[in-house]
C-alpha cells in the first residue's frame, strides 16, 4: 500500500491536480486577506461562492457565453457583499451572524432556484452550461515535467496566481491598500485624520465580493461543469483558516491554500487504495484544523517570548 500511495503522490498528474484544487481556495483566501485587512471578518465568502457558482452555469447556459456567465457570477457576488457592508457599517449588526445569514440563505436559496429552473434539487445536468476554458502556455508547455504540471490549467488557475501578485502590490504599495490596512489596525486614528472608515471597509468589501465571485465560479465552470447542491462543501471557511495560517497576507495565504489543496486533492487520488472512504473525505479537513492548531500555538510562543523580552528590558 505505501508503495502505491508514493506512485500516486510523485506524479506530475498529482502536482497538476495540487494547483487545480487549490485555485478556489487561493481565490476564496484572498477575499478573506481584504476584508480582514480593513478589520471586517467576511464570513460570508462560503455563500457567495455558492451564489455565484449557480449564477454562472445559469447565464452561461442561456447566453451561450462562458464569460457573461462569469460576469454575472461577480455581479451577483459584489451585490451580495453590498447587502453584507450594509447591514455591518450602516446598521451595525453583528458581523459573525449576518455572515452566517448569508450562508444559510445562499445554501437554501440556491438549491430552491435550481429546482425552480431544472425541476431537480441535487444538479443542473438539464442546463446546458459553458466552462472557462483551459489554457496551454506556448514554450512551457513543452518542458518535460514542469509542462505537464503548469500547462493546461484552467483560466481562472492563472488569473488566481496573477491576482495574488497584484493583490500583494495594492495592499501594500498604493494608497487604498495601505488605508485598508490603517482602518483594520487602529479605525480611531484613521478616522481622526479624516480618511472614512465605513467608505475604505465598503471598498475592501466590494473587493473581497470580487473575490468570492471568482473562487465560486470556478467552481461550477472550472472544477466542474455544472452545479451541484452545497458543492462548496466548506472551502470559504478553509479559505479563512489558510488566510490565518498566512498571516493575513498574499503570498502567506497562497502557501497555505496550497497545504489544503495539496490535503484535498490526496483525498480524491487515495480513494484508489484500500482505506475507508470517510477516513479520506476527512483528510482536507482534518489538515485544516491541524494546521490552525499549529499556528496558534507557534504565535502563542512568539507572543510570549516577545513578553518576556520586555519584561527582561524593564
Amino acid at each position: 500500500m505505501i508503495q502505491q500511495l508514493f506512485t500516486i503522490v510523485f506524479t506530475t498528474s498529482f502536482a497538476y491536480s495540487i494547483l487545480r484544487v487549490s485555485t478556489p481556495i487561493i481565490l476564496a483566501g484572498m477575499a478573506a486577506v481584504v476584508s480582514e485587512r480593513a478589520g471586517v471578518v467576511n464570513i460570508a465568502i462560503e455563500g457567495m461562492m455558492l451564489t455565484s457558482a449557480l449564477t454562472g452555469v445559469v447565464v452561461s447556459a442561456g447566453t451561450r457565453s462562458w464569460f457573461t456567465g462569469l460576469l454575472a457570477s461577480l455581479l451577483i457576488s459584489i451585490f451580495m457583499s453590498l447587502i453584507l457592508a450594509y447591514f455591518i457599517l450602516n446598521l451595525k449588526a453583528n458581523t459573525i451572524m449576518c455572515g452566517l445569514a448569508i450562508n444559510t440563505i445562499a445554501k437554501g436559496g440556491t438549491v430552491f432556484a435550481l429546482y425552480l429552473l431544472t425541476g431537480n434539487k441535487g444538479a443542473s445536468t438539464a442546463l446546458k452550461s459553458l466552462t472557462v476554458p483551459q489554457l496551454d502556455i506556448p514554450l512551457i508547455k513543452n518542458i518535460p515535467v514542469i509542462g505537464e504540471i503548469l500547462s493546461g490549467q484552467n483560466l481562472l488557475t492563472y488569473l488566481a496566481v496573477i491576482l495574488v501578485a497584484l493583490l500583494h502590490v495594492f495592499i501594500f504599495h498604493t494608497r487604498m491598500g495601505i488605508r485598508i490596512s490603517a482602518v483594520g489596525e487602529n479605525a480611531r486614528a484613521v478616522e481622526s485624520v479624516g480618511i472614512s472608515v465605513k467608505k475604505t471597509r465598503y471598498m475592501a468589501l466590494l473587493i473581497s465580493g470580487l473575490f468570492s465571485g471568482l473562487a465560486g465560479t470556478f467552481m461550477s465552470m472550472g472544477y466542474m461543469s455544472g452545479f451541484t447542491a452545497n458543492m462548496t462543501s466548506g472551502r470559504g471557511f478553509i479559505a479563512l483558516a489558510a488566510n490565518s495560517m498566512g498571516q493575513n497576507t498574499p503570498w502567506g495565504t497562497l502557501l497555505a491554500a496550497l497545504i489544503f489543496g495539496a490535503a484535498d486533492s490526496a483525498s480524491n487520488s487515495l480513494q484508489v487504495l484500500k482505506i475507508p472512504t470517510q477516513f479520506i473525505q476527512m483528510i482536507p479537513y482534518a489538515t485544516t484544523i491541524l494546521g490552525i492548531t499549529l499556528y496558534s500555538i507557534q504565535r502563542s510562543n512568539k507572543e510570549k517570548k516577545t513578553k518576556t523580552k520586555l519584561l527582561n528590558q524593564e
